[in-house]
């Protein structure tokens, strides 16, 4: 299966297309819709999946975005892959990104985030057959909410046959980090002036994608809303959100494909071997790759084909096994 990827200029994930008549030439359905979280903010959503009402829908993936990133444009080209391989795909923009409602780069809270998700897929899973296989992917800070969803998920719901993260913020990298003393002082920054951007932190779109059209493709969204520096309270959220996850990660007992890169200099390759050797799962893989940046798809074209030719493989094997069973 050729990812789409291919298509994709530096000014347009659809390449020479518009965002219909790509979806018409991938025969993927696509509906967009939204709701009102708990803080009354008005969260965008979106879905893909095979545009033929005689094939059935072999897996359902949830998808989460990272920090800065979106639902759609370049992130959404996984989604399509995945709908054109027989998957419903849905994800949302979380707050403060893409679409949503919420201030810009500022998290105060993981926690509205993170239910925000629980609630949008337990409502999206509700919506297909029980028996229907369920995954969910997660990118950088998406990782970790898919990783904290697992976990959190309450006890009346059906476990997610699978979880998969690609680059996920398991652990920030020190390149990354606010420098010392800066770093020990950020809880003290975080309560006192919770809406200072850290100036000296670097912007991550230039070290997330290693191809240049790739970073350029990324920052001309028409969606994007970040201006690339974070707070002070949302530096302090990220570092404590992967602490939790330090704390946590052996109870993780579900199937895990845990993908990054190793030259990831945003979010620090340790952080995903910590959880492959700390999580209780019995079927968990890892694959670190040489040379790789922090956002997978910014690879060559080749690259990206490989390794989401192997996320689909992971997905339909345990799809698979699930139907069986």
């Amino acid at each position: 299966m050729s990812h789409p990827i291919h298509e994709a200029n530096e000014k347009s994930p659809y390449g020479n297309l518009t965002k219909e008549a790509f979806y018409k030439k991938h025969n993927i359905l696509h509906q967009e819709s939204s709701f009102t979280n708990a803080q009354n903010m008005n969260i965008f959503t979106q879905s893909w999946q095979p545009n033929d009402p005689s094939r059935p829908i072999a897996a359902f993936l949830g998808m989460i975005h990272g920090y800065t990133s979106e639902s759609g444009w370049l992130f959404e080209l996984n989604a399509v892959a995945a709908a054109k391989s027989g998957l419903f795909v849905c994800a949302l923009d979380l707050q403060g990104h893409g679409l949503s409602d919420g201030p810009r780069d500022h998290i105060t809270d993981i926690q509205p985030l993170l239910d925000d998700c629980l609630r949008f897929f337990a409502d999206a899973r509700a919506r297909h057959p029980p028996g229907l296989p369920a995954f969910l992917y997660g990118e950088s800070l998406g990782g970790a909410l898919a990783l904290l969803a697992c976990l959190r998920q309450g006890a009346c719901q059906a476990p997610w046959r699978g979880l998969i993260l690609s680059g996920a913020m398991l652990e920030v990298s020190k390149k990354f980090k606010p420098v010392w003393p800066l770093e020990k002082l950020l809880p003290a920054a975080a309560y006192v002036a919770p809406a200072w951007r850290i100036a000296i932190t670097p912007p991550p779109g230039r070290r997330s994608y290693r191809e240049g059209w790739k970073r350029e493709l990324a920052a001309g969204s028409p969606s994007r809303r970040t201006c690339g520096r974070p707070t002070a309270a949302t530096a302090q959220q990220l570092l404590s959100v992967c602490e939790c996850i330090k704390r946590e990660c052996g109870g993780v007992d579900v199937a895990m494909l845990i993908l990054h890169g190793g030259e990831d200099v945003i979010c620090d390759p340790e952080g995903a071997r910590r959880l492959y050797e700390a999580a209780a799962s019995k079927d968990k893989t890892i694959k670190v790759y040489d040379g790789a940046w922090h956002q997978l798809i910014g690879e060559s074209n080749e690259f990206v084909e490989e390794v989401f030719d192997t996320v689909l493989t992971w997905i339909k094997v345990r799809a698979d096994l699930t139907n069986i069973n």
